[in-house]
């Protein structure tokens, strides 16, 4: 329903959405408690078509852009899934080392959308690994449904181990100058905390609506980190004050925002849970932060 806005439609909506590309229910559940919303005119399908994501019309720096050099690789995480497969992409014809930024996707492995915010850093000077953790179950399976099952398969800490091979993997990148930070969405803001936590040598962290670390890691990290906050979030939001908490009490460098009146998944500019003033601050408050601290 291209005319439905997002407006038009009951916060109770986005929060049962959460809860389904979270895990929390399933898909026939979802579209039951979805009926209930399904009044003045409003049909279930359309509801349904109009909060899933579209990444056909959405996709802002095409696979093909001549600006970039894109290809996928393949990488060693000999501690995680084994040979894991990702998007590399940097400016073409660079004439220096780029610095480095990890984009960790949200958990239903690569989908395009991820892929796109990848292709987006490395415009921004960057050369950027998008890995793909769902590589050992044959990769992201096209759509996202698929996807969160498969990666629901998969050990999360495992999968820690997959961006921090990706880190190491890029950090050595003969096109890389050895400054490398983290971007993560979802879980793959979980990553970026934890990527904190594991990896020395990171050089920033930058995680939208992650899980957070126990408080007995927080004294682990050494990079400085940009979170990323929706105000709506209730369900990461309540792990903020002790993560704070334990930030500030072991004099940590953080910078902390939170987006009013917007939803977790603001950034993801291909579901309606996107809010453009947000989600375009937020990521140029995140180039403008990596541009100061990987160097």
């Amino acid at each position: 329903m291209k005319h439905l806005k997002k407006e038009q439609l009951d916060q109770g909506v986005f929060d049962l959405y959460d809860e389904y590309a979270h895990n929390k229910i399933d898909r026939r559940q979802f579209m039951e408690r979805l009926s209930a919303y399904a009044v003045g005119g409003l049909t279930v399908s359309s509801l349904m078509s109009f909060i899933m994501p579209d990444y056909q019309e959405k996709i802002q720096v095409k696979a093909d852009d001549s600006r970039l050099k894109t290809e996928t690789i393949e990488y060693t995480s000999s501690k995680g899934g084994g040979k894991i497969k990702g998007q590399l992409s940097r400016p073409a014809g660079h004439a220096k080392k780029l610095p480095g930024i990890v984009v960790v996707h949200e958990n239903r492995g690569l989908n395009p959308h991820i892929a796109d915010v990848g292709r987006r850093a490395a415009l921004e000077g960057f050369i950027s690994l998008s890995p793909d953790a769902l590589t050992p179950l044959g990769g992201y399976p096209g759509n996202d449904d698929d996807g969160r099952e498969l990666q629901s398969k998969r050990d999360r800490n495992e999968m820690l181990e997959d961006f921090i091979a990706a880190f190491e993997t890029l950090k050595n990148h003969p096109e890389c100058d050895g400054n490398v930070g983290v971007v993560g969405f979802c879980f793959g803001g979980w990553i970026s905390n934890m990527m904190a936590v594991r990896v020395p040598d990171l050089k920033a962290a930058v995680p939208f609506y992650g899980g957070q670390p126990e408080a007995g890691d927080v004294p682990q990290i050494k990079a400085p980190l940009l979170l990323h906050f929706a105000s709506l979030d209730q369900r990461v939001n309540a792990g903020w004050p002790a993560y704070e908490a334990a930030l500030k009490a072991n004099g940590k460098k953080y910078t902390a925002y939170m987006y009013e009146g917007v939803n977790h998944g603001f950034h993801n500019d291909t579901t309606p849970r996107y809010d453009e003033a947000a989600a375009k601050l937020a990521w140029q408050r995140t180039i403008d932060f990596f541009k100061a601290n990987l160097s």
